[in-house]
This record gives structure tokens, C-alpha cells and sequence, in this order.
């Protein structure tokens, strides 16, 4: 496996038994979690995944994921209110996400026990406070080690008794240092194979684009696994009306694709597996958070355009990437038709900003490996 720069390599455990604590909140961290668990395997471990909203006792955890749905599809202003108070940045008191995490505590620790696992992984704020929580305290007995997979990472993902954090940036991965006093690496975001390589079914999508709208510019335009969006119908036919064609990924929201689907000009499509392809056969991405179809499309080589971002942590994750140069973030309806004029056409801005949104991305190991690390080096010394 390559190794991370800056990183001291320690023995890695044969046949690591690794445990990855996500959070069915969407489907961002699942789908992390399953590639880490898919490249740990490919190296000859055994890793699992668990979601920490199912180890929450008598179905809390089911209702914190319809609570926390409610409130960004229907009044995304709640969740703003709440980000606000637990969990943006800055200095001051914060409530602790401890409490409602300890609750899940006894299953956890049961897992890690039955399966004798070496190291767990929280990809999930709630796994981290857990983990960190039963670090700080004695009472998990190997270590954790977390991937935060947000360009910016909030209050709850930095808990100090975790014993190592892995970022997407350097820039993160300075912030986590000095917030934690942990040691914390720039590994670079995880996705899939298929998204680093061209796909062969983009020519499909080309084909479905150009029978049913030819002579327009197709550009992808997401709304997540939830079909969360602000204003995303007049987006549309804004992005219609000027030529383009909008592809909408509706995600599970039904009545949003039915609405859409009115819409002259406009292709609305619902959940999909074949997101390589689609991003393989459109010229730019439309992103309203900032998070996994962000750096999906980055791998793919797809410019990402951040346009009427959810509150919270959606809003600063596409602030800090258009900071990082990897994408632009437009205030307004204006500037998100300037930005797409200059990034679907072939050309050096185009080339460039391809370029910096691929350079985020280490050796594919470089996750992994710092993980295998901390298994082999045990507890904290």
C-alpha cells in the first residue's frame, strides 16, 4: 500500500478485524463505510459496518433519522437553528453530543468484544463523540480511529479521546490537530473505483440525452438520497430556459420527481445506481451540500458548482470547497449561469479546475493504511 506523506508507517496486524460505525443519515456515510469495508477486505482483513442509529436503544435512532429528514426537507431552518447552537465552530460552550451517544455505548462495546476487533472507525459525528467518550475513558479497549468525510469538519466530529482522525485536506487536518490535540492526517476522500475511471455506460446516457434533448448541454443537478433541496424547481427552469439540460437526481422523493416531471425541458429521474455514468455523460454538477456527490463528481472529473446550499454543515462543507479552489459557489442565479458558461465548454479554466478537484485524492490505500496503522500500534502510549 503507498504510503501518506508526512506519516510514520508502523507493522500493520495481519488479518486486522476493523469495524466502521456509520449513520443511515442519507447515504453519504454508508457509502463511505462500505468502501472502507470493500478496500480492507480487498487486503486480506475482515471489516464490518454497523449503523449507530441501530445500536441507539428502544428505536431512537429511527426517530432522530425521520426528525432530522423532517427537518431538512420540510423547515431546513430548524436544522440551521440547531447547527447554530450544538455544533458550528468557534470558540464558547457547546452542548456535548456525549449523553445521547453513551446511549449507545453497551452494543458497541459488545460488538467490539464478540468479534474481537482491533480498531473501529466511526465515519458518523455521533460515532465519534461514542468513541471518543469510551477512549477518554478506558472503556474500549483498542483504538478508534476517525475518517471525518466532510470539507469542514463541526464540533461533534472533534472529540479528543479519539486517537486519530483522518481529513480530506491538510487544511482540515490542521484544524482537527489544533481543536484536538490528536494527531490527524490528510488521507484524501474515499470513493469507489468507477468514479477514477471513464464508464463505458456514459454513452448510454449521451444517447438517452441527445433522443430526448438534443442540441442542449446536459448538467447533473442533485438533490441527495432524501431529494432535499431549496428552490431547486425554478433552478431547473432557470438552467432549461438558457439551454441547458437539466438532469435532476430526485433521490427517494417521489412527489419531487413527479413535479418535475412537468417541467418543460427538464429530465427528473429518481434514485440511481449508475452515478459514474451519468457523471461520465454530463458536463457539470449542481450541488446544493457539499458532500458525497461533490466528491464523487471531483473523482470523475466532473467541475462542481455549489449553488443554494442547505444550512449547517452543507452551507460551510460548499464554502470550504469553493475556498479550496475545487469549485465555485454561486451566490445567485446570475453568477451560477456565468460559472456554468465557463466550466462545460472545453478549455484551460475547464482543464484546470478538473485538475485541482482530482489532486484532493491520495494513493486509494492511504485511508486504510493509516487505519491498519493505529490497529498495529493498540492502545494510545
Amino acid at each position: 500500500m503507498a504510503e501518506v506523506p508526512g506519516a510514520t508507517a508502523s507493522p500493520v496486524v495481519p488479518g486486522a478485524r476493523l469495524l466502521v460505525v456509520s449513520a443511515s443519515m442519507g447515504a453519504g456515510h454508508d457509502t463511505v463505510a462500505a468502501e472502507l469495508v470493500r478496500r480492507a477486505a480487498a487486503h486480506g482483513h475482515r471489516a464490518d459496518s454497523v449503523d449507530i442509529l441501530a445500536l441507539l436503544p428502544r428505536g431512537l435512532g429511527g426517530w432522530l433519522r425521520r426528525g432530522y429528514q423532517v427537518s431538512v426537507r420540510h423547515a431546513p431552518w430548524t436544522y440551521g437553528a440547531v447547527y447554530h447552537a450544538f455544533l458550528r465552530p468557534g470558540r464558547g460552550p457547546r452542548p456535548s453530543g456525549v449523553p445521547l451517544a453513551r446511549l449507545a455505548a453497551d452494543r458497541l462495546r459488545a460488538l467490539v468484544e464478540r468479534d474481537r476487533v482491533d480498531v473501529v472507525v466511526p465515519v458518523f459525528h455521533l460515532a465519534a463523540q461514542l468513541t471518543g467518550h469510551l477512549r477518554a475513558n478506558r472503556l474500549l479497549p483498542v483504538p478508534s480511529v476517525v475518517y471525518v468525510i466532510e470539507f469542514a469538519a463541526h464540533r461533534h466530529w472533534l472529540h479528543p479521546g479519539n486517537d486519530r482522525f483522518l481529513c480530506l485536506t491538510e487544511q482540515a487536518a490542521q484544524e482537527v490537530r489544533r481543536a484536538t490535540g490528536r494527531p490527524a492526517d490528510a488521507t484524501g476522500p474515499v470513493v469507489a473505483p468507477p468514479f477514477t475511471v471513464p464508464a463505458p455506460s456514459a454513452a448510454r446516457w449521451r444517447r438517452v440525452f441527445t433522443r430526448e434533448h438534443p442540441g442542449r448541454t446536459p448538467v447533473l443537478m442533485s438533490a441527495g438520497a432524501w431529494g432535499v433541496a431549496s428552490g431547486l424547481q425554478g433552478t431547473a427552469r432557470l438552467l432549461a430556459r438558457s439551454g441547458y439540460l437539466p438532469v435532476v437526481l430526485c433521490g427517494g422523493n417521489d412527489r419531487m420527481r413527479a413535479s418535475l416531471a412537468g417541467v418543460p425541458g427538464v429530465l427528473a429521474l429518481g434514485w440511481q445506481e449508475d452515478m459514474p455514468g451519468l457523471m461520465g455523460a454530463t458536463r457539470a454538477l449542481v450541488d446544493n451540500a457539499g458532500g458525497l456527490t461533490a466528491v464523487q463528481a471531483l473523482a470523475a472529473g466532473l467541475p462542481v458548482v455549489g449553488h443554494r446550499p442547505l444550512p449547517g454543515h452543507f452551507a460551510q462543507g460548499a464554502r470550504r470547497m469553493a475556498a479550496l479552489g475545487v469549485s465555485d459557489l454561486a451566490a445567485d442565479d446570475a453568477a451560477l449561469l456565468d460559472a456554468l458558461a465557463r466550466l462545460t465548454r472545453p478549455g484551460t479554466e475547464r482543464d484546470l479546475r478538473i485538475a485541482r478537484g482530482r489532486h484532493l485524492f491520495r494513493a486509494e490505500d492511504a485511508p486504510l493504511e493509516r487505519v491498519l496503522a493505529a490497529a498495529a500500534a493498540g492502545a494510545r502510549g
